[in-house]
């Protein structure tokens, strides 16, 4: 098959939506499929699999998030493209004004368009000082979607949340995680001694943006109660964003080890203890299964992965959605006890083990090729009723 997907953001830029898009490009070509693959042209050069061809088209930088770009509308571009290389059917990861002409001409053209619902913008608003615009967001978003023949998400939740706001065709795309990568072998006792820490001293791990949605204040409160009972506990962050500067500011303590990717990455999860996640804008939380596969006990809210993945008292602890008292109860419970750090650390690597990305890249080009297969049908049946 080929196939077009359009998102506005991608690697080398570092973020849940970026490598969850290339992981499906990427694996979508090793299955023998051609990807066309649009997106915003970046400063950097990122070299793609065989089998990914690339069409860069105008972007311009998302304030706040130096790094990031969304792209501009392309109405003309990717018509000319997918006129004179027609995808069989075409999957828009995000959006944004480059997703939205990407569906718009999708429809025109008559091609099969799936969409992905990865993130909850309509939950950000409150986040930035703009809450009042919440409504006008969901209503964007109901639009968005309801042009698709199929929604993607990667849970049952999201699904009905999708159906509440006005969208009945979510289809369940389940997520995966490399477990390849991320595994307690990566464990780096070197690392952890430049974070100024020895085998038995806890180390909390932040992965992720830096940003107000990811209910930053939570995170910091937590670790300060653990300090309380384990003194030399350490606090280390990956990644970045706009609120890391003030952060920073405010608690020297603490240890800011920016963008991490591949092995590097893997280093940082292994060579932690353990990963409180106090974020309540998921739509599912990539870094919940790495912080598994990596063996990690987890706590956090009962949304997205965790509601799919995790196990209280198992492989560490799903809390109810804003209850923050049993979540730094939880946390600090995990942090004051090695052993049962160790005994969860092993429960949470064993409990995905098993998740096959290739799997999730099968379920993705069949659905892909259910969508085009119907469209043919609808073509043939029109023929004949004419």
């Amino acid at each position: 098959m080929r196939i077009g997907i359009v998102s506005e953001t991608y690697p080398p830029e570092i973020n849940g939506v970026a490598l969850t898009v290339h992981s499906l490009a990427a694996g979508l070509a090793s299955h023998g499929h051609t990807v066309d693959l649009i997106r915003p042209r970046q400063q950097q050069v990122f070299d793609d699999e065989p089998g990914i061809t690339t069409l860069e088209v105008r972007g311009a930088s998302l304030p706040r998030y130096p790094g990031l770009r969304f792209g501009l509308p392309a109405s003309s571009a990717l018509r000319e493209r997918w006129t004179r290389l027609r995808p069989d059917a075409i999957y828009v990861a995000t959006e944004g004004p480059l997703g939205w002409s990407a569906v718009r001409t999708a429809k025109r053209l008559g091609i099969p368009t799936a969409t992905g619902f990865h993130t909850r913008f309509d939950t950000y608003a409150d986040h930035y000082g703009v809450g009042f615009l919440t409504p006008v967001v969901r209503n964007y978003l109901r639009r968005f979607h309801r042009r698709a023949a199929a929604t993607l998400v990667p849970t049952e939740a999201l699904a009905k949340e999708l159906a509440a706001l006005g969208v009945d065709t979510a289809r369940l795309l389940r997520r995966a995680v490399d477990t390849q990568l991320f595994h307690p072998r990566y464990r780096d006792v070197e690392l952890r001694r430049s974070w100024g820490v020895d085998g038995n001293t806890p180390v909390v791990l932040y992965v992720g943006r830096i940003a107000p949605e990811k209910n930053l204040d939570l995170a910091v409160r937590t670790f300060r109660a653990i300090q309380q009972l384990v003194p030399n506990a350490r606090y280390v962050w990956v990644g970045d964003g706009p609120a890391r500067a003030a952060l920073q500011e405010a608690n020297p303590d603490f240890i800011f080890a920016g963008m991490q990717r591949g092995e590097m990455l893997a280093r940082h999860y292994a060579s932690a203890d353990l990963f409180p996640f106090p974020s309540l804008s998921e739509t599912f939380g990539n870094v919940i299964l790495e912080a598994l596969a990596s063996g990690l006990p987890v706590v956090a809210y009962e949304e997205g992965a965790a509601r799919e993945h995790l196990h209280s008292g198992h492989n560490g602890y799903r809390i109810d959605v804003g209850d923050e008292k049993a979540f730094i109860q939880s946390a600090t419970t995990l942090a004051s006890n090695a052993s049962l750090i160790r005994h969860m650390g092993r429960a949470a690597h064993a409990s995905i083990a098993n998740l096959s990305p290739d799997a999730v890249i099968g379920e993705f080009e069949n659905l892909l090729r259910e969508l085009a297969q119907e469209l043919t049908h609808e073509r043939h049946a029109a023929v004949a009723h004419a």
